[in-house]
């Protein structure tokens, strides 16, 4: 086994290997530490299970409406345990592809955990390792708050080891992580209470999407609490009890889920022996190449607290590869007008600035166009089961560049793609105009409002 390598990757998530395999790509000698499954947090406790939830939950929706198109279809029950074994099954077999990618490309994956020695030295079970490169892409880890009972919860992590689906459960928070959950626990016959500190979900979001969310989610049977910041849990499993600084007391659930941010893996691996620069979260400080205060040392991905997403990951992860053995000097991911998706129900894709935002920075050279409407898929269903679709564009100055995009409702997730290279291009409301409307469709509605 070599011990000196041209790039070390610590971490073995999404953008870690990415960024090893296009160094290896160039000829550089690469290897990757991790001590847990290939994929990181995105393939094994994130994006890539939550979606095979997600699509579990859709099929309730679709169940529901099929008798509208003459379907005489009764679900009897479901079987989460079945779900988790098929999921997990899968989520092994992309583990598997990851690792035999790496083997393909001759990168050297060292099992362990990392610690540093000094800038250039890493151990891993003893045995120590150099590298002219080092990148930390050790990602990061769910928040428990540390308050009286907190670890009587579970968190995002805990919620893919649930081997049934629990029949009362409360989730405390307000981000995407919140409401997603949220909508899947909802769906397979969890009755949920989601607890918010604020009364607007998904805060950083456009304020139509959290309003048009949160009527969506009550829609359904979720209890929104709002202006709720626990101060402790309390009880037994399978009886526990939310209290608020107010005294307040909820309860009693089968289980709580906490859903509060995540912070930065930088506390075990020794990061003092390098001197690498941290933020008052701990999360390691870079310049727009991803390079520490340490010009051997990188960061990329959720550790950096920049755009915690999977594809923002990779994609810094590559460019740096490029930068350091492609001999592209000047790449680097420039963090804006990054399309991102909330797999709430109905989902959310945004891309662009917030209306807020624009009113703040531009004032009265705006313009917003909306739309809201009822989709074709709902057309033969009675009004109670009808989720409404609502869009905004944002637009700047006389030529109204469209500089934001926000959409609620179904197959929002989908068609946001294409008009994030829109929008990052910096077309114009015309330029949206003068596209032929695809019809019948949902986005056919963004080519085409006034």
């Amino acid at each position: 086994m070599k011990n000196d390598f041209d790039l070390m990757v610590i971490g073995g998530g999404s953008g870690g290997l990415a960024s090893a395999q296009r160094a290896a790509e160039y000829g550089a000698n690469v290897a990757v530490i991790e001590q847990a499954p290939l994929g990181g947090t995105c393939v094994n406790v994130g994006c890539v299970p939550k979606k095979v939830m997600w699509y579990a939950a859709q099929h309730t929706s679709f169940h529901k409406l099929a008798a509208d198109y003459g379907f005489d279809i009764k679900i009897k029950s479901h079987d989460w345990a079945q779900l988790k074994k098929k999921r997990d099954a899968y989520i092994k077999r992309l583990n598997g592809i990851y690792e035999r990618n790496l083997k393909a490309r001759n990168i050297q994956l060292i099992r362990g955990h990392a610690k540093f020695k000094n800038q250039s030295t890493v151990t891993v079970n003893d045995i120590d390792y150099s590298s002219q490169k080092i990148v930390i892409a050790t990602g990061g880890k769910p928040i428990v708050p540390e308050i009286s009972g907190g670890k009587l919860g579970i968190d995002s992590d805990g919620f893919f080891a649930l081997d049934r689906c629990p029949s009362k459960v409360a989730i405390i928070g307000s981000g995407y992580i919140a409401v997603e959950l949220a909508g899947v626990l909802a769906a397979l016959g969890a009755k949920v209470s989601l607890f918010i500190r604020t009364k607007s979900l998904i805060r950083s979001f456009d304020a139509m999407l959290s309003e048009k969310l949160k009527s969506a989610m009550q829609h359904q049977g979720i209890k929104v609490i709002e202006n709720v910041t626990p101060y402790s849990l309390e009880g037994l499993k399978n009886n526990l009890f939310l209290r608020s600084e107010d005294h307040e007391q909820f309860g009693s659930f089968e289980e709580i889920i906490w859903a509060v941010g995540r912070s930065p893996n930088t506390d075990n691996i020794n990061l003092s022996a390098t001197a690498v620069a941290v933020d008052k979260n701990a999360f390691i400080t870079t310049d727009k190449f991803q390079e520490t205060n340490i010009t051997n040392i990188f960061a990329i991905g959720d550790v950096t607290g920049r755009e915690a997403l999977t594809p923002v990951a990779i994609a810094a992860g590559r460019r740096l590869s490029d930068r350091l053995f492609g001999g592209m000097s000047d790449r680097y991911l420039e963090y804006h007008t990054i399309p991102t998706v909330v797999f709430s129900h109905p989902p959310i894709g945004t891309v662009g600035i917030t209306e807020t935002m624009a009113r703040k920075k531009f004032g009265d050279k705006i313009k917003i166009f909306t739309s809201s409407f009822t989709p074709m898929f709902y057309a033969l269903s009675d009004e109670e089961d009808k989720i409404p679709t609502t869009m905004k564009l944002i637009t700047l100055g006389d030529e109204q560049k469209v500089i934001g995009c926000h959409i609620i409702g179904d197959g929002a997730d989908e068609m946001l793609q294409g008009f994030a290279v829109a929008i990052r291009k910096g077309l114009t409301k015309k330029d949206f105009d003068d596209t032929i409307a695809i019809h019948p469709t949902s986005a056919e509605e963004l080519v085409t409002m006034r």
